[in-house]
């Protein structure tokens, strides 16, 4: 019996997503201060925005009493250990399906170090076009985002017969 090579070693591009996401929160705290403040990139599209967010996406939960810092960490720990055991019944060659994975892990590791170190996580990148202004994010928060979307998208767009590698 010949065991096939699992997805696991997908989970070094885990660990680049969640060192680019350290990386750019040390440099964003170092850099632009105070927070709150503004710092255009491309004016009227994009700012460099120092930001602390105690709660999840869009700030839920952000006015809890603290509770809230222990359900998400308990959350992200449990949410990347189901995922960790996915990869690991996933065929290496399964890009479609670690690829995301890998991208979804990153980033909720990323955020976890946040809420165990300062418990909230800090966010920099402030986009907005007109008056529409999206909430301030971080590297993690893309590494979720694009990994949830890749996988909905391979999902229901990367089905076995379409000739790709798989």
């Amino acid at each position: 019996m010949t065991t096939k090579p699992n997805a696991l070693p997908w989970l070094l591009l885990s660990a680049l997503v969640i060192a680019l996401d350290q990386l750019s929160k040390w440099w964003a705290l170092a850099a632009l201060q105070p927070a709150g403040q503004p710092h255009p990139v491309i004016p009227g599209f994009l700012n460099w925005t120092l930001a602390f967010n105690p709660g999840a996406a869009f700030s839920f939960l952000a006015m809890g009493d603290g509770w809230q810092r222990w359900l998400f960490v308990v959350l992200a720990l449990v949410i990347s250990a189901v995922l960790v055991m996915w990869l690991a019944r996933t065929p290496r060659r399964d890009w479609r399906t670690a690829l995301p994975l890998a991208f979804i892990i990153g980033g909720a590791i990323g955020n976890l170090i946040d809420r165990l170190h300062a418990a909230q996580v800090t966010d920099f990148i402030d986009v907005q076009f007109g008056q529409w202004h999206y909430p301030v994010f971080n590297l993690a928060d893309c590494g979720i985002t694009v990994g949830a979307l890749l996988l909905v998208a391979f999902g229901l767009f990367g089905g076995k017969g379409q000739g790709g590698m798989r």
